[in-house]
């Protein structure tokens, strides 16, 4: 699954959310689950191929990013046991994850740009035609409040954004409640007949 969105918008979109990084903190990943009915996740593939790497970022092999979002993806999801099939197409197109800099005066942040795609197995085609665009930003700690760069690896900065990104995924679903019907009620059991002779137990 390949983004439709050029590398020059993901670029200007990149220098954006550094722009507002600054006055902005991230939200804590909220375990609470969100409700979609009947989903259930099948497969969750993720691509990094082509992401654009953003100013003054630390390099990430697109494995790395594949193995994060991927295993981010199946913990968050696996609370769904929905009878219903989905698949999640999932492409990174942009990220900065921050390298050590000059706190309060020059505190890089990291950030992740994707494009997310919904599959419905029944229907045999994607939900959303145009990949639905989702950007994140760290989420505000002790270690990240100068700048993460000083303070964690690039795999922790991975994990950090993984975490949002997938949370942001899960809200977005929530947010379309017509793409999951209801689970289909079975009757209501019958009960068995005593036999003749016998009352209720």
């Amino acid at each position: 699954m390949l983004s439709t969105f050029t590398l020059p918008r993901i670029s200007l979109a990149l220098m954006a959310a550094l722009v507002l990084s600054a006055c902005a903190s991230g939200r804590e990943l909220r375990d609470e689950r969100v409700e979609l009915d009947n989903f259930y996740l099948g497969h969750a593939i993720v691509v990094a191929e082509n992401a654009t790497v953003g100013p003054a970022s630390r390099r990430a092999e697109p494995e790395e990013w594949q193995e994060s979002l991927t295993a981010e993806m199946r913990r968050r999801f696996a609370r769904y046991d929905g009878d219903r099939l989905y698949h999640l197409g999932v492409s990174v197109d942009g990220y900065v994850l921050a390298i050590p800099g000059i706190p309060v005066i020059a505190a890089p942040k990291s950030v992740l740009i994707l494009g997310v795609t919904l599959w419905d197995d029944a229907a045999g085609g994607k939900i959303n035609d145009t990949p639905h665009r989702i950007t994140v930003l760290e989420s505000l700690s002790g270690e990240t409040v100068f700048s993460s760069g000083l303070t964690q690896s690039a795999e922790q900065q991975m994990q950090n954004l993984a975490q949002n990104a997938v949370l942001a995924i899960e809200n977005w679903l929530a947010s379309n409640p017509d793409w999951f019907p209801p689970r289909v009620q079975g009757p209501d059991p019958v009960p068995v007949a005593a036999a003749p002779g016998q009352g209720p137990a």
